[in-house]
């Protein structure tokens, strides 16, 4: 049965019918945007000369996608993409006439030429493009001059408008009024827009030039909990397609889950749109997550919403997804499928780690100051700041109040007064021994608050005792007392790169 309407455009028609020659069942809705400061403040010098290059060379350009949703709803856009109906080549002899450089050519071959005015603005413009052959490796991309058919291949209605320079908005799919309701919705059939390919994703991750393009599964999740009316209901269609094209996310990197998964779990409405993914949607197998901890998720998210839920979490995404953590090995299996940084992963293991101890202590800052001591020592100095970071989100996590995290932020450690040459220069060997030396006057140097001075510490070193098994060097010993590993560089310490088309 055909649905004729701008809402549901039926699979039959989209998967029958070449994009060129698809019905066209929607009605296009123009709007003027009102008087904004936020839209007066695009017009820098530089838009106003990229404005002026595209209609002298005869073309339009519009703005497009999330920029116009953000205009609509009062938000200074974070960034603005451009679509034309002017092909990659056209483009490329407009900037080269205008003497504009360009740069990031690997674009190119899916529209999108990067130009760079007065040194000063960069301006990323794609060409109007409709569904594409596939053969699983490479793509054909069919560039059109129709905006409606380029409307149509994007995800979610609220993510479909055009903009003119003129302030005039171009709505295809009910756009519009989903953003005034603040409804998230599908453009067209929603299996339809989870099951087509897409082409050109640039990461250095995505091997293949065209795939189905399953992640816009988690991008639905991210866009409800940042527009939706609190408490809304999802609507029934979106839901049943989700659990229909889920076994689609096998086939999605891990790093792109995560780029997801970093917004959506501290952001507006987490715990209840990860009751929706991971209990209604049994999306949990395919992101390495358990739906038995969501209560512990809730009470969490709840400790650290600044409004509610009408809010973004005060707490990084490590530390919140390790609520759904049973043990250490449910943190392995979810840092084998993201791959997630080193401090992104010490901090989870740290959390899952720590959390009932530290409950217990929550309002005692000496435990929280021997942690932070203890894990230097363990750890190594360079370190440092990652370990107050983790004892920070520890105390998030757990509930100390904001007074006494303060606290703790604006402590300093210091490190022991007394080294490794130290102990040399007083005759104690490397090794097992001048291990335990060390610990030993690490541990008197804690309880004296930290006073002890050089001297005074070095006095003890005759004091220290020694594992007789340790002392022997055993290798069995060395083997039995693996450690996490913490490389003194903090180049892996890298945090998530930014979601896809926010």
């Amino acid at each position: 049965m055909l649905v004729f309407g701008r809402r549901l455009i039926s699979t039959l028609l989209l998967t029958t019918f070449p994009a060129k020659q698809q019905l066209k069942l929607s009605t296009l809705v123009k709007m003027k945007l009102g008087e904004s400061d936020a839209f007066r403040a695009l017009f820098t010098p530089e838009l106003k000369q990229l404005s002026s290059l595209f209609e002298e060379s005869g073309h339009e350009i519009r703005i497009a996608g999330g920029a116009v949703r953000d205009l609509l709803m009062g938000v200074q856009p974070s960034d603005l993409d451009f679509a034309t109906d002017a092909t990659p080549t056209q483009m490329k002899e407009m900037f080269e006439r205008a003497q504009i450089r360009m740069f990031n050519k690997r674009g190119e071959e899916h529209g999108t030429v990067t130009c760079r005015i007065n040194d000063r603005e960069n301006f990323e413009v794609t060409t109007l493009r409709v569904d594409v052959v596939c053969d699983g490796r490479r793509a054909t991309v069919n560039f059109t001059k129709d905006w409606e058919l380029d409307a149509f291949r994007r995800d979610l209605t609220i993510n479909s408008l055009f903009l003119g320079l003129d302030g005039l908005i171009y709505d295809y799919t009910g756009g519009i009024d989903d953003v005034k309701q603040r409804r998230i919705v599908f453009v067209g059939d929603p299996v339809q827009r989870l099951q087509e390919v897409i082409h050109g994703v640039q990461l250095a991750f995505a091997k293949q030039k065209c795939f189905q393009d399953f992640l816009r599964i988690l991008r639905y999740f991210r866009f409800f909990g940042r527009f939706a009316v609190l408490g809304a209901p999802h609507e029934p269609i979106n839901l049943e397609a989700i659990v229909r094209c889920r076994d689609g996310l096998k086939g999605v990197s891990g790093e792109r889950l995560w780029m997801e998964l970093h917004q959506i779990v501290v952001g507006r409405m987490a715990g209840p749109i990860l009751r929706c993914m991971l209990a209604d949607c049994g999306l949990g197998p395919y992101l390495a997550l358990n739906c038995n901890r969501l209560d512990e998720f809730e009470r969490v998210s709840s400790l650290n919403a600044p409004n509610g839920n009408d809010g973004k979490l005060n707490v990084e995404p490590s530390t919140a997804i390790s609520a759904l953590f049973s043990n250490s090995q449910d943190v392995q299996r979810f840092q084998s499928l993201c791959k997630c940084s080193n401090a992104e992963k010490w901090l989870g293991e740290t959390i899952v780690e720590r959390r009932e101890e530290a409950s217990r202590e929550r309002a005692n800052p000496l435990y929280f100051r021997n942690l932070m001591l203890d894990q230097t020592f363990e750890r190594g100095v360079d370190l440092k700041e990652q370990i107050k970071r983790e004892c920070v989100e520890l105390m998030k996590y757990v509930g100390t109040g904001a007074e006494l995290r303060a606290e703790i932020e604006r402590w300093e450690m210091c490190a022991m007064p007394v080294k490794g040459m130290d102990l040399l220069a007083a005759n104690v060997p490397k090794g097992p021994r001048m291990k335990s030396v060390l610990r030993h006057l690490f541990n008197l140097w804690k309880q004296s608050d930290l006073n002890l001075a050089k001297e005074e510490l070095l006095k003890h070193v005759d004091d220290a005792e020694i594992d007789k098994l340790q002392a022997s060097g055993s290798e069995k010993s060395k083997k039995m007392s693996k450690k996490r590993k913490y490389p003194s560089s903090h180049k892996n310490q890298t945090e998530p790169a930014k979601a896809e088309n926010a």
